[in-house]
């Protein structure tokens, strides 16, 4: 069974950093699509970030949602089964708690219903 622990949430001012860590146990994280997603108060889980497992069609592919580009980047550590969500330049549209999920194939995804195990999620607040 998956399990996925996230951290690295806090409060950070705008214009900070943070970075996200998931961490997987129970199934290699390298072979499967990871995703970022997050959701604010009132609002539905939205995507944030994917990269591609090993054997994706594509290589090493990574997606990111537009209001994030340029600003956040996903990345692994495939010897730690860890997943990172670097995040810069963070704005208040930014609060939200994150969560990292797995995919139920190599492909990165946007689709959320193509994700099989998800964390608790990580509260992430900017403050103006």
């Amino acid at each position: 069974q998956v399990q996925l622990v996230e951290s690295g949430g806090g409060l950070v001012q705008v214009g900070g950093s943070l970075r996200l860590s998931c961490v997987a146990s129970g199934r290699p994280l390298q072979y499967y699509s990871m995703g970022w997603f997050r959701q604010a108060p009132g609002k539905e889980r939205e995507f944030v970030a994917a990269f591609s497992g090993n054997n994706d069609r594509r290589g090493d592919y990574t997606e990111y949602t537009d209001s994030v580009k340029g600003r956040f980047i996903i990345s692994r550590d495939n010897d730690k089964n860890t997943a990172y969500l670097q995040m810069k330049y963070l704005k208040p549209e930014d609060t939200a708690l994150y969560f990292c999920a797995q995919g139920r194939t190599p492909r990165a995804t946007s689709d959320l219903g193509e994700y099989v195990a998800w964390g608790q999620g990580t509260q992430v607040t900017v403050s103006s």
